[in-house]
């Protein structure tokens, strides 16, 4: 419960990302706007009855309650249920609003702005950024988006004839090449461009040629530190690339590489014990490829190995009514439902919803601390320790 004392705290240290100080004389299309950008973001609070400045002037409307409401209701679309609540200092009445982070991105203005929260300030949504927001929702699926510049070329289409051999029981090369193109743009891998047919980012992903070099942002890096922290000295570092399945196998191979097995001697063989299980790791990196948001440029898989533990860094916040909570009993979610599909008809992925309940409850059997489970900043990230 917010206390007068508390609130006098918190104007006191000013305005932040989370924090917002509005005059009651503030336009309705204005107020909508805060509200919106913090709906699209993190959620934050909005102070009325305080200048820019911290200096409180407080609140003498008598039905600033039903005009803040009709504006949630009216100018936000879609409409926001803020938590509302009033605290008096000295004298003046000063509004609180509560705006929780939304669960129906994204949020715009009935201008048709759609603001995000950006510091201590608000501003229209960039291309880029309204593309995730949309992700988030669920409306858009970046994975079927096509990349501009790419070609049927830049696709193997061995592998996708192997694809097809064993799922779909007919021989792609004995088709027409209008035929294989229609079945291509029908498969998602390729997309109508204005000009030519484009691959898929999903296309690309899954069956792509040198992935790296029209999707930057695709592929691992991987960086092992001698000690617990990542200022220790670094053992090995690499830059896994190629398509998802090679991405995946490549790995998995190098994270075994630099796990230190443990051994006793039980009679006269030794056994080595298992201190991260392969079907783990297997499916950390599956998580991890398959459910990153690919629309953020600047950042790959950053897979962190430690003494202790290892980390998976995989760009992109949890999707709008995804929570870490739902994840641990098996609630699913499909940022890529293109890459979804194909990974589990090639037999990466088992069930979806199944993979971070089995990776928590092989970890706790094997007598480890419970992985953990965080978003930080952009990045979700899972953390699996080492066992006993």
């Amino acid at each position: 419960m917010l206390s007068q004392q508390d609130l006098i705290e918190i104007i006191s240290k000013g305005e932040n990302p989370y924090i917002e100080f509005k005059e009651e004389k503030i336009r309705p299309n204005d107020l909508a706007g805060e509200i919106v950008s913090f709906a699209n973001m993190e959620g934050g609070t909005i102070i009325i009855g305080v200048s820019d400045d911290g200096i409180i002037k407080g609140v003498f409307a008598e039905d600033i309650e039903e005009k803040i409401m009709n504006i949630c209701r009216n100018n936000c679309i879609p409409n926001i249920i803020p938590i509302y609540k009033e605290i008096n200092i000295n004298g003046l009445k000063v509004v609180v609003l509560t705006i929780p982070k939304g669960i129906n991105k994204p949020y715009y203005t009935v201008d048709n702005k759609y603001y995000i929260r950006v510091g201590t300030t608000k501003r229209i949504a960039s291309r880029e950024e309204l593309m995730r927001l949309f992700q988030a929702s669920g409306a858009v699926h970046f994975d079927i988006s096509s990349v501009e510049g790419t070609t049927k070329k830049d696709i193997n289409m061995d592998l996708i004839r192997d694809y097809f051999l064993k799922y779909n029981m007919f021989d792609l090369y004995e088709e027409t090449e209008e035929a294989v193109d229609r079945i291509l743009v029908n498969a998602d891998i390729l997309k109508e461009g204005i000009n030519t047919k484009e691959c898929t980012v999903g296309g690309l992903l899954i069956f792509g040629k040198k992935v790296e070099d029209k999707l930057p942002q695709s592929g691992i890096s991987f960086a092992h530190f001698k000690g617990n922290d990542i200022t220790e000295e670094l053992i090995d570092k690499k830059q896994i690339v190629g398509n998802l399945p090679d991405i995946v196998e490549q790995s998995l191979v190098i994270i075994k590489n630099n796990i230190k097995t443990p051994s006793t001697i039980v009679g006269a063989l030794r056994e080595e014990k298992e201190t991260y299980p392969s079907v783990v790791l297997r499916e950390a990196l599956v998580n991890a490829v398959v459910h990153r948001n690919y629309s953020i440029i600047g950042s790959k898989i950053r897979i962190l190995m430690f003494s202790d533990r290892i980390e998976f860094h995989s760009p992109g916040k949890l999707p709008n009514t995804v929570t870490i909570d739902k994840m641990k009993i098996g609630v699913s979610y499909s940022r890529n439902p293109f890459l979804v599909k194909y990974m589990e008809n090639l037999r990466y992925i088992d069930q979806l919803g199944r993979g971070i309940p089995m990776i928590i409850k092989n970890m706790k059997d094997l007598g480890a601390r419970e992985p953990e489970l965080r978003e930080i900043g952009e990045e979700f990230v899972l953390t699996i320790y080492e066992s006993d």
